[in-house]
């Protein structure tokens, strides 16, 4: 996968270099902007890093106009893609430390767990992210997905401030029974916080972050209970998306675009 739009590029890491710049921008973002905790060695290379890296694709998303003095600060987008096929032969999901996914396992097609997705500072609220996911759909074409999750998360570990936007999750957006991944028990908190009839939704949904409304728009759920990450300093809900209840309409917007199209689309 090599997608060209203007002067951003959307590709596949194909070496460890590339892997390492998308470690870079996680560090960036989830380390020095966000306060999760790494260790020594991440913070000495300045790269957020796990063990499920070395058998995850990731997506990378390039700026070629951006000067930087060290090729692995190159990234400005990332997204990791483990697909249930390679996790079956590697020790599962990262999603299952803090969600119970029996639910989808069995799923009739091929699923795909997204996760540690960012964006630089710098290109929030632009063109980034709409190539990132229209890389995505490429992925999701190519591989035959049916079905997508992962964690999201919300800044902070306190409940309190997030009740309203949680619970609004929770009256309007609750997976369907069959697909309704939840929380570990011993991790669980509900995210039924407030009465349906004292949630004020645009208020609620201000307070959504802009990956999950994203999600939310192409007709994805969440799934039941709230998990406090103290060491990313976040609440995670669990995303859970089927390929084919996406909206026709942005189905074709993601899909099908050629170069001058997307160049067009994103300026």
């Amino acid at each position: 996968m090599d997608i060209v739009a203007g002067r951003f590029r959307a590709r596949l890491a194909e070496t460890e270099q590339d892997v390492q710049a998308a470690q870079r921008l996680r560090y960036r973002v989830f380390v020095e902007e966000m306060g999760a905790q790494a260790s020594e060695a991440e913070h000495a290379a300045r790269r957020e890093t796990d063990a499920f890296d070395v058998f995850c694709d990731h997506l990378i998303l390039e700026d070629d106009s951006r000067a930087v003095d060290d090729p692995l600060d190159r990234a400005v987008g990332v997204y990791r893609l483990l697909r249930r096929s390679v996790a079956r032969k590697n020790g599962g999901f990262y999603t299952a430390a803090e969600f119970d996914l029996s639910r989808l396992e069995d799923y009739p097609q091929e699923t795909l767990e997204l996760g540690r997705s960012c964006v630089d500072a710098d290109y929030r609220g632009g063109s980034a992210m709409q190539l990132l996911w229209m890389a995505l759909a490429q992925y999701i074409d190519t591989h035959d997905l049916g079905l997508l999750f992962g964690c999201a998360s919300f800044h902070g570990t306190d409940l309190a401030p997030l009740a309203m936007p949680l619970a609004h999750l929770h009256h309007h957006h609750l997976a369907p029974e069959p697909l309704r991944a939840r929380v570990l028990p011993q991790h669980y908190n509900s995210l039924d916080l407030m009465p349906e009839d004292r949630i004020d939704r645009r208020e609620a949904m201000r307070a959504v972050p802009a990956l999950i409304k994203g999600y939310l728009r192409l007709n994805g759920f969440v799934g039941d209970g709230a998990y406090i990450d103290r060491d990313f300093n976040t609440v995670d809900v669990c995303l859970i998306m089927e390929t084919s209840r996406i909206a026709d309409r942005y189905r074709k917007f993601y899909t099908g675009k050629t170069s001058p199209q997307m160049e067009r689309i994103l300026g």
